[in-house]
């Protein structure tokens, strides 16, 4: 299964330069895990994440940003993001909380690493959303704060959130629930069992 995991972390800040290398380190796992990258499109640690990503040869996967701006144009002139490491860019329009959200919502899985506001923001909607989330613990932000937040405040799927320090260990734990909760697609010659009637059903027998 080529899974949709995104990266998401401080555009700038301290944890920028503190933890680009974890940065760099998750998407080159998740580019020899050949899975596809999903990021903000942004500068700052998701950046990094698509660097070490494009940095595998030979990967599977696609490194694809969703941006905030319309057009290529707004990416560049205005918003002023980056654009040579993606093989794809979904210009959503929606500014950056718009976009943020169909980011997530576009994800399999949302990994945390450093992290400010934004990053609080899409960790809140992956959760609502129910989306596998991993946490890099030891690179500063939101992400050494996610499980005592998590403690205090209820939310969904709270207790099932991934943590470790290792880059290369939190992606294939990533990985790991994300087969679990695919488990059912992984053979392409049966269908999910579903109540909707436009889905075709596994075959008795």
């Amino acid at each position: 299964m080529r899974y949709q995991i995104c990266v998401s972390g401080a555009a700038a800040g301290e944890t920028v330069g503190d933890s680009h290398d974890q940065a760099f380190a998750l998407g080159a796992e998740i580019a020899r895990a050949g899975k596809t990258l999903l990021t903000g499109a942004t500068v700052g640690l998701p950046h990094y994440a698509a660097m070490g990503f494009v940095s595998v040869k030979n990967s599977k996967g696609s490194s694809i940003g969703f941006s905030p701006a319309s057009s290529f144009r707004e990416h560049v002139s205005t918003y002023r993001l980056p654009t040579k490491e993606f093989d794809y860019i979904n210009f959503t329009g929606m500014e950056y909380v718009g976009r943020d959200v169909h980011l997530v919502r576009s994800s399999d899985a949302v990994i945390t690493v450093g992290g400010r506001m934004g990053s609080l923001h899409e960790l809140a909607t992956a959760l609502e959303s129910r989306k596998v989330c991993g946490v890099l613990l030891g690179s500063g932000g939101l992400a050494d704060y996610a499980a005592t937040l998590l403690k205090h405040i209820e939310a969904p799927g709270g207790k099932d959130v991934i943590y470790d320090t290792d880059p290369k260990k939190l992606v294939a734990k990533v990985v790991e629930a994300l087969d679990k909760k695919y488990a059912d697609f992984h053979d392409p010659g049966t269908y999910r069992e579903s109540n909707d009637s436009s889905i075709p059903m596994k075959r008795a027998g």
